[in-house]
């Protein structure tokens, strides 16, 4: 399953040249990552304050397809890659009016939010996660 969400790109988010400044895309895709939590019963401030587990992010790939531009509905399809014991690899594709205009994967590790120590995926995660795995694609 994917999940869907939507960030409208905001006038501070161009550089000079009137195109999404690239550190702001990965930015986006955070904020999708957030709303992937909120939006299916998972309030991302719970899920570090109360639950107390942090999702920092341990690696990442992004390749930028076309411009971003201010004013533009960046519309960003999360799935799970690959589910781990400790870490889990989200993949992102995002579009502009239907176009490819950048994709990620990022690894994010469960941590401790007390000791900041890796800990496996709680059991809750781990089952929302797996609803969004999808299949690696074949060598």
């Amino acid at each position: 399953m994917t999940f869907r969400t939507s960030i409208r790109v905001r006038f501070g988010d161009e550089d000079h040249a009137r195109i999404a400044y690239f550190p702001r895309i990965v930015h986006f895709f955070h904020c999708a990552f957030e709303d992937f939590f909120d939006h299916q019963g998972h309030p991302y401030r719970k899920v570090l304050d109360e639950d107390g587990f942090g999702w920092p992010a341990v690696h990442l790939d992004v390749d930028f397809q076309s411009p971003i531009r201010f004013g533009d509905d960046f519309e960003v399809e999360v799935r799970v890659a690959k589910l781990g014991t400790k870490s889990a690899t989200f993949r992102y594709d995002g579009f502009v009016k239907g176009r490819p205009a950048a994709s990620a994967t990022i690894t994010v590790a469960c941590i401790d939010m007390k000791t900041f120590r890796g800990v496996p995926i709680p059991q809750t995660y781990r089952e929302l996660f797996a609803q969004h795995l999808v299949d690696a694609p074949a060598a």
